[in-house]
């Protein structure tokens, strides 16, 4: 890691299986992600492409809302108590 540079909230990119998906983005938005990407390579020593950055942010953003997790363990606790009410 750079001297000058922090710890980026995203660290280092593990290697996973992956499905294409297309989106469209903002110029400005764009730029930005292009810009981390090359801080990104800065920091961790390792040439990243923005396009790669994305499913990593996305996956980062859903582990830290706190909505999207509590509406995924009432899920859980819904299906839970259905399959328990269901006579096996």
């Amino acid at each position: 890691m750079s001297a000058s540079t922090g710890k980026l909230r995203l660290g280092p990119l593990p290697k996973t299986a992956t499905v294409k998906v297309t989106i469209a983005l903002t110029t400005a938005l764009k730029a930005d992600l292009e810009r981390y990407a090359a801080l990104h390579a800065q920091t961790y020593g390792e040439p990243i492409d923005a396009a790669t950055l994305i499913p990593h942010m996305l996956e980062a953003f859903m582990a830290r809302d706190r909505g999207f997790k509590r509406a995924a363990r009432q899920r859980s606790a819904v299906t839970q108590r259905n399959e328990k009410a269901v006579p096996g």
